[in-house]
């Protein structure tokens, strides 16, 4: 198995790791839950980079690479709703849009074609890693709040709300989108599905 490969499993562990840490009491583990993820999110790019420069690109890797993102994305999202951070719909939409996405890609392994990410998804997935890079520092700025280390009225923590509300129904237009576009964009795959 090659390095991109290689770090794109540590991702799938990074994520049980996250989730692990985001639990664990005080603020300590929350930091640490947001070192973890931000570790995750640097072998995303780091991946694909050193798969790309060293012509490693491998159809393992362009199945592994978006499991791995949405392990990693759902294992934060779920979390979130756990917390009564965000409500559970915007986390069923996501999750509806990975199953539909996976399943076209089934259907294309069965074709004999590998699909790879859209550049929808790729904008879709950076939308989901900045909400929740946002949602941990609201996390942790809380913490830090319940620990003695800041203050906050309870204006700020209604924007900090409001804020991450907001977010999230950026991030799940983008989710809906980049699905649209994938699936319009194989739809050939389904044409080839009546010719079988």
């Amino acid at each position: 198995m090659n390095l991109p490969n290689r770090l794109t499993i540590l991702r799938i562990v990074l994520a049980f790791v996250f989730m692990f840490l985001l639990f664990s009491p005080g603020l300590v583990g929350k930091i640490l839950a947001l070192v973890a993820f931000t570790i995750a999110c640097v072998t995303d790019f780091y991946d694909g980079y050193v798969a790309r420069k060293y012509n490693l690109i491998t159809d393992l890797g362009k199945l592994l690479d978006p499991i791995a993102d949405k392990v990693l994305v759902l294992a934060a999202f779920l979390s979130f709703v756990q917390m009564r951070l965000i409500p559970a719909w915007m986390v069923v939409v996501i999750i509806l849009r990975e199953l539909i996405v996976t399943g076209i890609r089934i259907i294309g392994l069965k074709k004999g074609r590998v699909l790879a990410a859209s550049m929808a998804g790729k904008h879709k997935t950076v939308s989901q890693m900045v909400s929740i890079f946002f949602i941990l520092g609201v996390i942790i700025i809380n913490e830090s709040s319940s620990a003695g280390f800041s203050s906050w009225s309870s204006d700020h923590k209604i924007f900090l709300q409001n804020s991450v509300y907001i977010s999230m129904i950026i991030t799940i237009a983008l989710t809906l989108i980049s699905g649209m576009s994938y699936f319009i964009k194989n739809l050939d795959i389904f044409g080839a599905l009546k010719d079988d």
